[in-house]
């Protein structure tokens, strides 16, 4: 099953479901696509962090210049896309030591307004059950069908409502109503989000005794600016895709940028990752070239993906 390009399918259809789609690989093709690397992370890392502090540089001392503004966005985008090693080191495949691994994703969690602890849980239930209607807690925000819907997503604002609340839930202790965080966990999660929000309310102390908009400048702003191109990028991973355990047809892949697929940790190998959730970042690429001919949805670019999905907006008739 094979396509350049992929249609947005109805949720309603359940294609057939291969005895195994993880049997593709050989052991000892996966075996070597699983090898885990302590230097390619921290490369990867490093010029993460690099074009961070590059493009908040020229944002912080060309204000008022052109260039200010492209070097906002990409500024921005780096801090939201520290998402990408939140996750990657979630899953524990970003570096082989595995303390790295942790300490790195609960500081680009950090940087990202995620909580890594909690996440961890949560993301660990989306790859149990992907695109599982009443499963999958990623869909319980409902995928936008109306063009009022699409921009209020992309604005990035229900984003930021849903994390304020979350995190004020769960660092009140509020975690009872949240499956996939188990008793055993609830202790170590509740304290990892207080101490996240205790080092933001010390961030933001420092910033207003000093008298200086930093925390706002350098991180709220910021932020907020990359979150549109954030929100666009994950929600091509699945919308449009089958509503079934079907790991062949129920995630994209998206063809992208070099710039973009950096600063994602090539997470745009959506479906490669989704298949063998065990292989790094730095070898999804390759694993693509193995399994690409037996996804239903793989797309040439965001912009494809994004236009398919406002066009079907007008197919069921669904007016904003």
């Amino acid at each position: 099953m094979s396509n350049d390009t992929a249609t947005f399918s109805d949720p309603t259809i359940q294609p057939s479901l291969p005895t195994d789609p993880r049997q593709i690989l050989s052991a000892e093709e996966l075996q070597i696509l699983n090898d885990r690397s302590d230097w390619k992370g921290w490369v990867q890392l490093i010029g993460h962090l690099a074009i961070m502090g590059v493009s908040g540089y020229l944002w912080g001392t060309q204000m008022g210049h052109w260039i200010a503004i492209p070097a906002l966005i990409i500024y921005g985008f780096s801090f939201a896309s520290m998402f990408a090693p939140m996750h990657e080191c979630g899953h524990r495949t970003a570096f082989a030591n595995n303390q790295v691994n942790d300490l790195v994703s609960w500081l680009a969690g950090l940087l990202s307004f995620y909580n890594s602890t909690f996440y961890r849980r949560y993301h660990k239930w989306h790859h149990r059950y992907t695109q599982l209607p009443d499963k999958d807690p990623e869909l319980s925000d409902p995928k936008p069908r109306t063009w009022s819907q699409y921009l209020w997503e992309l604005s990035g604002l229900p984003w930021w409502i849903g994390k304020v609340r979350g995190h004020l839930k769960v660092a009140l202790g509020q975690v009872e109503n949240y499956p996939y965080i188990p008793e055993t966990a609830r202790a170590e999660v509740i304290r990892s989000t207080r101490l996240q929000l205790a080092v933001y309310a010390l961030a933001i102390a420092v910033s207003v005794g000093m008298g200086q908009p930093w925390f706002f400048l350098y991180w709220l702003l910021p932020l907020a600016v990359g979150q549109p191109l954030l929100r666009a990028i994950l929600l091509s991973e699945h919308t449009g895709c089958s509503n079934n355990e079907n790991r062949l047809t129920n995630t994209r892949t998206t063809l992208t940028l070099w710039p973009i697929r950096f600063l994602m940790w090539n997470m745009p190998f959506h479906a490669e990752h989704h298949l063998y959730p065990s292989i790094p970042f730095h070898a999804l690429s390759a694993a693509h070239q193995q399994l690409r001919s037996h996804f239903t949805h793989i797309e040439p670019g965001y912009l494809n993906v994004q236009f398919k999905l406002v066009s079907s907006f007008d197919k069921t008739s669904i007016v904003s």
